[in-house]
Order: structure tokens, then C-alpha cells, then sequence
């Protein structure tokens, strides 16, 4: 049977469109957007909300979001001084939380790049990593949905002290939105091993005192890391 160019292009962008060139046909993973209670961070987004209003963000910017990694990282203006780099995280939170918060501190600055650090406490809360992929991955859909220009990046879950026993669950999260992000075009940066040791458990040295939190040698890994990644 003879099939034309025009028919034969409009196949193939169907095909593509559906994903079945290389990921097959697929329904959204389950996530926990529905059930997920985002209100006890109200207070900080509204806040965000404010000093946007008397210092918004230039369109254009670089938006870093999620979790106390990120809202503690308070040298991320001087670490990366020529980029417009814009600090939007809120201790605690999960990607859920990003995701539903995006609509008031992603999408209005009209970033040129979302990079996304989120996941640990998710996990730390009882999430099943396929379920936190999901919230990754409705995070994204969203994101793009309103900023389909804009480059995104996602800084894997990190190892730390306090949480190693979670820490075959934190592999299978950032193994998993790694692929996805091999598929879909998006950065995957993979800190995790940059903050093991020769012994293979993370490095004592680049904690504070919780072995949660990085302290100043912790953020030089990761500026080293994300650096090549922003534009």
C-alpha cells in the first residue's frame, strides 16, 4: 500500500506526540498532588508573593526551587554572580509542594530555567519513591505546560548521615527521574556520589551539626556541580 509524505509525517508526529518512538504510549504515574496538604506553607509563599511585588524577579531569571537545601543555600547570588540567579525555596517541602506553589512562584517571573532540588523529605515522610516521581513529574508537566521554552533541571536527591537508612529508597527516586529526564530532554544533575567518601557513606565533613543540612564545603560541591548546567 502506498502512503503518502504528508500522511506518512503526520503518523510519525503522532507517534512522537504520543511517545511511542521511545517511551511507549503512557498515563501519568500516580502522585500525590490530590491528597497532599501544601497550606502550613502558605505563610512563606505569601511572603514571596510580597517582596515580588516591591522587587520582582527580572523575566529571564534562573528560579531555583524546593526544599531547605535550596532555601538555606543563602550564597546563591554570590556563587553564581553573573547569572540571574533567584532563590524561591521553602524548608521542609516537598515536590507535591512545589508543584502545587508553582503557579504563584514559578511560572509568573517567565524564568529561562527552573533548577528543582526536592525529594528527601518526601521520602523521609513515607512516600514511595515511584509516587514521588510522579509529583516530579506532574511538576513538570505543569511547568511546561505554561513555560514550554524554559530549560529545566533537577539536582538528585543527596545522600546524607541522619537519613541512610532511606537511602536504597533515595537511589530508586533519582534513578528514576534520571531516565525520565534522559527521555524528556531535561538536566539530571547528579550530585549524589560528589558527596560520598572513599568508605562509600557520605562525607562527614560537609554537614552541620543535624547530618542533614550542608554547611559551606557541602555548597562548593554542589556549585561545582551545577555550574556547567545554567545558562
Amino acid at each position: 500500500m502506498n502512503t503518502s509524505p504528508r500522511r506518512f509525517f503526520t503518523v510519525l508526529w503522532l507517534l512522537s506526540a504520543c511517545g511511542l518512538l521511545s517511551t511507549g504510549c503512557q498515563t501519568a504515574p500516580p502522585n500525590s498532588l490530590a491528597t497532599h496538604d501544601s497550606t502550613k506553607w502558605e505563610k512563606e509563599i505569601a511572603a514571596y508573593e510580597a517582596s515580588d511585588k516591591t522587587n520582582p524577579p527580572p523575566k529571564g531569571c534562573i528560579v531555583f526551587v524546593g526544599s531547605s537545601s535550596i532555601r538555606h543555600w543563602t550564597n546563591l547570588v554570590t556563587d553564581f554572580p553573573s547569572l540571574p540567579v533567584v532563590n524561591r525555596g521553602f524548608g521542609g517541602s516537598q515536590l507535591a509542594d512545589s508543584a502545587n506553589f508553582a503557579g504563584r512562584i514559578i511560572i509568573p517571573y517567565q524564568p529561562r530555567q527552573v533548577v528543582i532540588y526536592a525529594g528527601g523529605n518526601d521520602i523521609n515522610a513515607g512516600k514511595e519513591p515511584e509516587v514521588v516521581y510522579g509529583d516530579f513529574v506532574a511538576l513538570v508537566t505543569k511547568t511546561r505546560e505554561h513555560l514550554p521554552r524554559a530549560r529545566i533541571a533537577y539536582v538528585s536527591s543527596a545522600p546524607n548521615p541522619s537519613r541512610w537508612a532511606l537511602v536504597e529508597k533515595v537511589k530508586r527516586l533519582n534513578s528514576l527521574i534520571e531516565a525520565y529526564c534522559r527521555r524528556h530532554g531535561l538536566i539530571f544533575i547528579n550530585v549524589f556520589p560528589l558527596m560520598l567518601g572513599p568508605d562509600g557513606q557520605p562525607k562527614p565533613d560537609i554537614f552541620v551539626a543535624d547530618r542533614l543540612h550542608m554547611n559551606p564545603k557541602g555548597y562548593a560541591i554542589w556549585k561545582q556541580a551545577i555550574r556547567p548546567y545554567l545558562e
